[in-house]
Order: structure tokens, then C-alpha cells, then sequence
């Protein structure tokens, strides 16, 4: 008879939470509940939930954003390839929000161009089912989450390792920054959200193997971002 991992030991917590995970088969971008749904359900002190949370976090298998929750993380999302991933936290302290997303946007737009010249069909139609995954979302944190995977989908078209372990490295880095300041007058985006019509021309960029048009797409959506969220292009 299995026995059950010990909710009071640090170890047994982080056990009893990858077991959760795995049993309610949470895939790739969906959110887990709040802590204290998740203190109740596994039976363990918030301190040990948090140890837990924090270890699953260094291992790549869960991500974190302030305000908006945790996330299963895509396989092999967290590997560290030798990187210092406490280098990468002090990075997302010190950085400004703005800052940091002039640099997505020098970044990812050189990720779009590459993945319109490189992407696969297969490629091209899981960032398609994303982008329409994202207008479809019922709340902002389920668009956020579908958002992430879209952004994480074109890295992934590029079929270049180092292009996308650097866009996973920018990735952590913008979840370190705390944008929570954000006001969401809705509880879903409206059938207006501009981003809606920039993932359209991403998307449609990169399935017509348009790079420039790609990297254009990308940069003016990075910028528009950037400017509905904090002023600055």
C-alpha cells in the first residue's frame, strides 16, 4: 500500500503537490487554485505550500506573476541551462516595467521574423489554435495565460534553441515585474481588445512567411501593450 507523503514535511508537500497536478491533469498555462484553496485541499501549512510552490518553481514545473497567479509552466519552461535563476529575480527587481518591455520588443520581433521564415505547418497551426484559444477566453487571467503560451509558441517556430531559451529567460524575467497595477474594468476582454486584431496580423504574417511583415506585427504589438499599460511606446 502507497503511503501518503507527510503534509507537515517540506518534502512530502511538495510531493502531495505535484500529485495534485498531475491527478486533475492541469496542462500547460492553466492556473492553479489560490493558496488557500490549495492549503485546505492538500492538508499542508501555508509555509510548507509556499516552500513547495517555490521548489516546483525552481524546477521549471509552475510559474508565478504577481496579481495574477500560478501557472503550470510548458515542459521544459524552467530548465536552467547552467543560468543562475536567482541572477534572473534580481534582474526582474531592478528593471522598470518600461524597460523591460523595450527590451521584449527588440526581442520578440526578431523571434517573429524568424519563426515566418522557419515555422513548420504543425508549427503555424498550434500558434493559429492559441491566438483563437486567447480571443476566446472567458476571464483575463485564462487570456493572459493563452497570451503567454502565443508569445511562447512563435519562440518555439523559430526551431532556434538559443532563440527560445532567450525568450524563456525574458519571460521570467517580465514575470518577475510586478504590473499588477492594472485595473480591469471587465471580467474578460471586450470584443475590442486591440491586441485581438495584433495577434490576427502576427499570426496571419507569419503563416504567409512575410518575415518583415512578422517582426513589423510583432514590434507594433509589443509597443501598443506597453503603451495601454503604462503611457510609454
Amino acid at each position: 500500500m502507497l503511503t501518503r507523503p507527510d503534509p507537515s514535511d517540506r518534502n512530502g508537500a511538495v510531493q502531495l503537490l505535484k500529485d495534485f497536478i498531475a491527478e486533475h491533469a492541469f496542462a500547460p498555462g492553466d492556473r492553479l487554485p489560490a493558496e488557500r484553496e490549495l492549503i485546505g485541499r492538500l492538508g499542508v501549512t501555508r509555509s510548507n505550500l509556499r516552500k513547495a510552490l517555490d521548489a516546483l518553481e525552481r524546477e521549471g514545473a509552475i510559474w508565478r506573476h504577481v496579481g495574477k497567479g500560478t501557472f503550470v509552466a510548458e515542459q521544459g519552461d524552467g530548465r536552467e541551462d547552467g543560468l543562475d535563476l536567482s541572477l534572473l529575480a534580481e534582474i526582474g527587481h531592478q528593471i522598470t516595467p518600461v524597460k523591460m518591455m523595450r527590451a521584449r520588443q527588440c526581442i520578440e520581433a526578431v523571434i517573429a521574423r524568424e519563426a515566418a521564415i522557419n515555422a513548420s505547418r504543425q508549427a503555424v497551426k498550434k500558434i493559429t489554435e492559441i491566438k483563437d484559444r486567447a480571443k476566446a477566453a472567458e476571464t483575463w487571467q485564462d487570456y493572459e495565460a493563452q497570451d503567454d503560451l502565443f508569445h511562447h509558441a512563435i519562440a518555439e517556430a523559430t526551431d532556434n534553441i538559443l532563440l527560445l531559451t532567450l525568450f524563456e529567460q525574458l519571460n521570467k524575467v517580465r514575470r518577475a515585474v510586478a504590473v499588477n497595477t492594472v485595473i480591469r474594468e471587465t471580467v474578460r476582454p471586450p470584443e475590442s481588445h486591440t491586441s485581438f486584431a495584433e495577434h490576427d496580423r502576427i499570426c496571419a504574417a507569419i503563416a504567409a512567411r512575410d518575415p518583415k511583415a512578422a517582426h513589423d506585427a510583432m514590434w507594433q504589438h509589443i509597443s501598443s501593450v506597453s503603451a495601454r499599460l503604462f503611457g510609454e511606446v
